[in-house]
């Protein structure tokens, strides 16, 4: 990534510009509505400081930055997988078939619509990380709209998909009376399908402007009343599994809510936000076809897992595969977000760099982000193999599953080095645009290649669960490298006229008076 020979041409310093070089903490690091700091590049671009200066001030610089973001956006999606896991808790004390009923309408129905709108959200993390950059403020809040739009409109096939979830899970095979409870637990899930649609583009549009604290209290205090809510419609109201999912719906709806009023009132988004506009319902075809490369990319990974649990239940013998992967599952899920929160970051900041015509910066925020985020891969892992033998007791007590999942550690621990690298790799993907490219990289290296390698090691070599993991994990290494390469390779200052060019072809030659002003 640092070694593009384009990607660190120098340039001619500004006498004001020289200040970074007293110190790093000479100026607050912020990129609220002044734009993006250019302390980074010009620390990258200035020959008068020696190397190793030069690289230890911008790696400062960086990290300040890079944290600020990250941290925030971990907390926001543990937050939202601990709201949902709560559900099903509740749900699960209500009986057995509760449970069932709740985890299978959560990973066979839930989870499709979920990552199917994230992924959406995420063309707009390319245009409003790259037009925050280039200082285009009032388009951020005309792409947040359309985004809304689109994934409304979406919103309406993926209900129908909802209403008829129980005769599709019946063709799946699953028993009628899970697939019974499931469709009624689905049911009080439609209306979160709406608030997917316009929580996950806000959420996006306050990232690319570095707002991601109020996202994190948001998120937090929504928990809370989503857990006391829970409680009364599940257990002091008796509403059984419907009142558990209508509470979650209600959940997202409070903090997109809770979202759309900091935006209007905080201050913060005066600028990038000035009302609504005819021009959100202008453009719609070409931004669905780049939400749809969003969405697709995000998708074919978050399936690719799900087949591997599916896989594993049609082995000899499938209960103690399934428990086992069950328990890997959720730790490396758990453990995922936190890869999930420097993709976020890495997004943010390789989108706002490349908008602000910044290719040192964007070039050198890939190297550090990847770095971090493997290193902290890498301590995740040694910790888990650590633990490998009782690891399993924090879910359940049986010695068979403790012994199997011991086994599964040494997949578990590779697996979670990956991820330190491969979703921070997708999000410099999305920062730069790239979606369309990295689906076909996802059907390739997961679908022809570690599908079938799984399925290989798994039936025809008898090496169970753990053939069906190596597969898994050969196609993510195929992809990680191939994603690898590609960034390496990359042309930084290419890039920077691509997204200029990119944000030439969205930005609306006039822009017209917004319908609502806001105050």
């Amino acid at each position: 990534m640092l070694a593009s020979k384009d990607g660190f041409h120098q340039t001619t310093l500004n006498d004001s510009d020289q200040q970074y070089s007293q110190s790093p903490d000479s100026q607050p690091i912020t990129a609220m509505v002044q734009g993006v700091d250019s302390r980074l590049e010009n620390v990258l671009s200035d020959p008068k400081l020696p190397r190793f200066k030069r690289l230890r001030t911008a790696t400062w610089i960086e990290l300040k930055i890079l944290f600020r973001l990250a941290a925030p956006a971990v907390f926001v999606y543990m937050i939202n997988n601990f709201m949902s896991l709560s559900t099903r808790v509740f749900a699960g004390h209500l009986g057995n078939l509760e449970l069932a009923a709740a985890s299978l309408g959560n990973s066979g129905i839930q989870l499709f619509a979920y990552g199917l709108m994230l992924g959406m959200g995420s063309a707009v993390e390319t245009l409003c990380g790259q037009a925050f950059g280039a200082h285009k403020y009032e388009m951020l809040g005309i792409y947040l709209q359309r985004s809304m739009v689109v994934l409304t409109l979406t919103g309406i096939p993926i209900t129908l998909i909802y209403v008829l979830s129980k005769p599709i899970l019946l063709l799946l095979g699953e028993p009628i009376t899970v697939a019974s409870s499931a469709a009624v637990f689905v049911y009080g899930l439609i209306p979160q399908i709406f608030a997917y649609a316009v929580n996950f583009p806000m959420q996006k549009f306050l990232q690319s402007q570095s707002i991601v604290a109020p996202s994190a209290y948001i998120t937090a205090a929504t928990l809370v009343v989503h857990l006391l809510l829970s409680w009364l419609a599940v257990y002091e109201f008796g509403m059984g599994l419907i009142g558990a999912s209508l509470v979650l719906s209600l959940s997202w709806w409070i903090m997109a809510i809770a979202q759309f009023v900091y935006i209007l009132v905080s201050g913060e988004c005066k600028q990038t936000w000035t009302g609504l506009s005819l021009q959100a319902f202008t453009g719609l075809w070409e931004f669905l076809k780049l939400s749809s490369a969003s969405a697709v990319m995000l998708c074919l990974e978050i399936w690719y897992f799900q087949i591997l649990v599916l896989i594993a239940g049609l082995l000899e013998n499938p209960e103690l595969a399934l428990d086992s992967l069950a328990v890997c599952m959720a730790i490396s899920g758990l453990l995922f977000m936190v890869s999930v929160g420097f993709n976020a970051a890495a997004s943010v900041r390789v989108s706002n760099e490349l908008g602000a015509g910044h290719p040192k910066s964007a070039a050198f925020t890939v190297l550090i982000v990847n770095l971090v985020s493997f290193i902290i891969a890498v301590i995740e892992a040694v910790v888990v193999l650590a633990l490998r033998d009782i690891i399993s007791y924090g879910f359940t007590g049986g010695e068979a599953v403790a012994n199997a999942v011991s086994e599964l550690c040494p997949f578990l621990a590779f697996t979670l080095i990956l991820n330190g690298v491969q979703p921070v790799l997708s999000g410099v993907a999305v920062g730069c645009g790239w979606q369309s490219f990295v689906a076909y990289v996802n059907v390739g290296c997961y679908y022809v290649v570690g599908i079938p390698l799984g399925c290989l090691l798994g039936f025809k070599f008898d090496l169970g669960a753990k053939g069906i993991w190596s597969g898994m994990i050969g196609g993510t290494i195929m992809q990680t490298f191939i994603l690898l390469w590609v960034t390496f390779r990359t042309d930084w200052n290419k890039e920077v006229e691509i997204a200029r060019r990119r944000l030439n072809k969205w930005e609306d030659k006039k822009i017209k008076e917004p319908l609502l002003q806001s105050q």
